[in-house]
């Protein structure tokens, strides 16, 4: 069965940064692409960056320039760099591999 496990969040001040881990269980992710999602309150859930199989990585107009997403294949484990943090940037951060979601860790950009 398929896991995934969020953390890295909290509490950081505009202009901060923060990064975020996504522990994967259950199968081999090496061979998968995986990618960040967040939901802020009241809004839907947006596409924030993706992390190919074969290397590629794609950002959101967003994160781009801000943030980087990475992945340990020899641990499973999928990060995403945030910096430069903004207001907009609260949210709850998913991962997400295939049809698979993780929990969610929580962002909260303020001063």
């Amino acid at each position: 069965q398929v896991q995934l496990v969020e953390s890295g969040g909290g509490l950081v001040q505009p202009g901060g940064s923060l990064r975020l881990s996504c522990a994967a269980s259950g199968r081999t992710f090496s061979d998968f692409n995986m990618g960040w999602y967040r939901q802020a309150p009241g809004k839907g859930r947006e596409f924030v960056a993706i992390s190919g199989y074969l290397g590629t990585t794609l950002y959101s107009a967003s994160s781009n320039g801000r943030f980087t997403i990475s992945r340990d294949n020899a641990t499973n484990t999928l990060y995403l760099q945030m910096n430069n943090l903004n207001h907009g940037d609260t949210a709850n951060y998913y991962c997400k591999e295939q049809q698979n979601w993780g929990q969610g860790t929580q962002v909260t950009v303020s001063s």
